[in-house]
């Protein structure tokens, strides 16, 4: 398949490291327009050199706000109001007791995790639809059908994405615009690897920590390790491109088959 995105610009949320940096670098491979999105400048400049050493002669641009706040995101929409690409990355996870998350503990997620993405869409989409073109991506997770016990915080926030995604593509029907969300499997990024650390402890190599990991944790994953950040934005890539053009309101999964589904 050839992919050229050429003249698009894609904005990126939570852009600095791990998936959201993954996806940023594909995209901007493909010829876009590649817009960093997180809250510190020193770190978005660090991605932005990552982006162009893989992407000689990219345009990155650097869009700094936290799109966790109403104030923040209107922020961002004020510094890049008009996207062809957008990629609802952004989020926070971390394990904890479920008994022992709070009122503001799940606020946060909500926001972060939730509202991030409906402020974008909200934002972005009626202007792909007047042009009559666009590709929204929300990056899910396998937390959102198989919901872990030690994160129903962080699934449940997973599993609204679901619902936000098929309700703003039937909000766009027919404009040419098409909406998605990719249920991204357990991936290996800096903060995934706290996450191991957290629950196998730090004796042994990466390798033996990660094997444990998902043999004690995430056993039902068929490829058996973890994703790497590449793989799922192999998945983002092709949805926004044209060759995506039937595929919308949908949920693709990229999980390593660890979601015991069928259909998706």
């Amino acid at each position: 398949m050839q992919i050229d995105l050429t003249g698009r610009t894609a904005l990126v949320t939570g852009s600095s490291q791990g998936i959201g940096l993954a996806i940023a670098t594909v995209l901007a491979r493909a010829g876009a327009r590649v817009a960093l999105n997180g809250r510190r400048a020193d770190a978005l400049e660090a991605a932005a050199a990552t982006v162009v050493d893989a992407a000689p002669g990219a345009e990155v641009l650097r869009v700094a706000g936290d799109l966790g706040t109403t104030e923040g995101a209107a922020s961002v929409v004020e510094q890049l109001p008009q996207v062809d690409v957008l990629v609802n990355n952004l989020g926070v996870f971390g394990q904890l007791d479920p008994f022992e998350v709070d009122d503001e503990t799940w606020e946060r997620y909500f926001q972060v995790n939730v509202m991030s993405a409906v402020r974008m869409l909200r934002a972005h989409l009626p202007g792909m639809r007047e042009r009559g073109w666009g590709r929204a991506i929300t990056i899910a997770s396998d937390s959102a059908v198989a919901i872990p016990a030690e994160m129903i915080h962080y699934g449940v926030t997973k599993t609204a994405l679901l619902g936000v995604t098929r309700g703003f593509a039937k909000a766009v029907a027919g404009s040419g615009v098409t909406v998605n969300t990719v249920v991204a499997g357990p991936t290996h990024t800096p903060g995934v690897e706290d996450f191991v650390a957290e629950m196998v402890g730090t004796d042994g190599s990466w390798d033996e920590r990660q094997r444990r990991f998902m043999v004690e944790h995430r056993p039902a994953s068929l490829v058996q390790r973890l994703l790497e950040p590449e793989e799922i934005a192999n998945a983002v890539l092709y949805l926004a491109s044209d060759l995506a053009s039937a595929t919308t309101g949908g949920a693709v999964r990229a999980d390593g088959g660890y979601v015991d589904a069928i259909l998706p």
